[in-house]
């Protein structure tokens, strides 16, 4: 069952493709779970029928097996919290960084000439090219991992939200400074707030290029770690605790998107 659109005196199925056709909630959950099982189910024939050689692409139990290992030896556990956290490190710096930055760059031409140029021109810079002098500077401890993340995602949560804030309506600053608001409450109870939904959804897609650069700065000397698991699995031939690894990352991302998706839910109804 789709959505059904009024034509005339009556109303008109619309097909499930037809643009403006909304799915009902227990078809919108069927295609989600869809989503994840027909994958699972191709994965699952392939490697029954033995069409590709198990060494390249181990079977879902092989996969299973692996990850069960790993979590009784306690290292998957390990693994989960040192990567989620320098996750959670790089992008909190980040995001301190940008949403300030960002919203003062879309209220103010002057800041937006000076920073908009050098911004535009540093995130065209790959991150993991600044890794040997984050070596260099930072050594080989945590700081360079977390520096990695910061630098991968701090100029494009700035443009994203200087974009966001660039849409807000003129009329509603206009209204605000002539009821005798001043800069300070425009920024926050017009500008900040009006532009919070966007906000939250630049950080829930920018967050992915966080967990895309934690596995790249695993690689520099870490002892633990999602990624640095890949690397000794990559060493030793482990495809299925690759895979498992892999299978990893992919549900802490989408349980992270989930939760901003959440906080969009819960601190922005009005704008729902």
């Amino acid at each position: 069952m789709v959505a059904s659109a009024t034509d005339g005196g009556g109303v008109k199925p619309l097909p499930l493709l037809s643009i403006g056709a909304t799915p009902s909630p227990l078809l919108r959950s069927g295609l989600q779970v869809s989503s994840l099982l027909i994958p699972l189910l191709l994965w699952t024939v392939i490697s029954a029928l033995e069409l590709v050689d198990g060494k390249f692409l181990p079977s879902p139990a092989a996969v299973l097996e692996s990850l069960a290992s790993m979590a009784r030896e306690g290292i998957l556990f390990q693994d989960i919290v040192a990567s989620t956290g320098r996750v959670f490190a790089g992008f909190f710096l980040a995001t301190l960084v940008a949403v300030p930055l960002g919203i003062c760059m879309g209220v103010y031409p002057a800041i937006c000439a000076l920073c908009e140029p050098l911004i535009a021109m540093l995130r065209y810079m790959p991150a993991a090219a600044f890794i040997p002098l984050l070596i260099i500077y930072l050594g080989i401890g945590e700081e360079p991992k977390i520096a990695l993340i910061f630098l991968g995602t701090v100029y494009f949560n700035v443009l994203m939200v200087m974009d966001a804030v660039k849409f807000v309506p003129k009329e509603l600053i206009e209204t605000t400074l002539t009821l005798g608001g001043r800069g300070r409450q425009v920024l926050v109870q017009v500008v900040a707030r009006y532009s919070l939904p966007s906000i939250i959804d630049t950080l829930r897609i920018n967050i992915a290029t966080s967990w895309n650069l934690v596995v790249v700065a695993e690689l520099v000397a870490a002892e633990v770690g999602l990624g640095k698991r890949i690397q000794l699995a990559q060493r030793f031939f482990r495809t299925d605790q690759i895979f498992a690894e892999l299978i990893v990352l992919g549900l802490i991302g989408f349980a992270i998107d989930m939760g901003f998706r959440l906080l969009l839910r819960l601190s922005c109804r009005w704008a729902l």
